[in-house]
């Protein structure tokens, strides 16, 4: 249930964003949802500064630097296609670095079933495709990918959140040069307010629950769960977006979904604990 719940709360947070866009933009909504989470951040617990060595400084920059582009980006990407759509495409991320790391060749069949999932979401044999809404949905998988190899490095080096009061206003001042432009004289009480529940909604209780819940299963077990990801973007995308799917693309959620599940039979890790989000 706490998995469950982490899940309905990030893609909650992405939907009810949406609602900002006409006001700050993507970008500045971006800005203002990561200068929140690190104030919090900040707030809950102190940077760890004293402990960070010279060998740690390109993890913790990369990864500051990967959360800021990734959120600017998949924002950017559901201002221009369905929610539900955007996950799919940003899941193929995560979805090829647990085939790759399951040193199977076989696993790098989860992803083909994944792209032929998001092939049926997007229907580009239509000719309706939003080019640019699929190329910053490609951007944030990409950036997912990566954040996941950078997680696990600076995961292991600091305890708990200690680590997120660094890289997330690292990510806060990434998106800054481009938020602050977007969002500049559109900022009022409500605006701020709207951008810190959007923070607490993720990354904020995401985090908190998925710590708490990967001390009672398995990180395969969690990550398999993470899966449900799509599933869940395209019914909060109805729900809250009024983005009702058609149903070639309902089974293309469906094959994006048995493809994380699939992937993450062979992706955990060995002697570590394997940070899944």
């Amino acid at each position: 249930m706490l998995a469950v719940t982490s899940i309905l709360s990030v893609q909650l947070s992405s939907a009810l964003a949406v609602g900002l866009f006409p006001i700050v933009g993507p970008t500045g909504t971006a800005w203002l949802r990561l200068t929140a989470g690190a104030l919090i951040f900040i707030a809950i617990t102190r940077p760890p500064l004293r402990s960070v060595r010279r060998e740690d400084l390109p993890a913790l920059v990369g990864l500051g630097v990967t959360t800021g582009l990734v959120t600017m980006s998949f924002l950017a990407a559901i201002d221009r296609i369905p929610l539900g759509t955007a996950v799919a495409i940003e899941f193929l991320g995560p979805l090829t670095v647990a085939a790759l790391r399951s040193h199977n060749r076989r696993a790098l069949a989860w992803p083909a079933l994944a792209l032929a999932g998001v092939l049926l979401l997007t229907e580009p044999w239509h000719g309706e495709v939003n080019a640019a809404g699929l190329l910053f949905a490609a951007v944030a998988a990409v950036g997912w990918a990566t954040y996941i190899v950078l997680t696990q490095h600076v995961g292991d080096r600091f305890s708990g959140i200690s680590g997120l009061s660094i890289t997330v206003p690292i990510a806060a001042l990434t998106a800054t040069p481009f938020g602050m432009v977007q969002a500049a004289g559109n900022l009022s009480g409500g605006v701020i307010l709207a951008a810190i529940g959007l923070a607490i909604l993720l990354p904020v209780l995401p985090l908190a629950l998925e710590m708490i819940a990967l001390r009672e299963m398995t990180p395969t077990a969690f990550g398999t769960l993470m899966a449900l990801e799509p599933a869940f973007a395209v019914l909060l995308g109805a729900l809250v977006l009024h983005q009702t799917p058609a149903p070639p693309q309902i089974l293309g959620i469906v094959l994006v979904v048995l493809a994380g599940a699939g992937a993450q039979r062979g992706g955990r890790r060995v002697h570590e604990l394997e940070l899944v989000d």
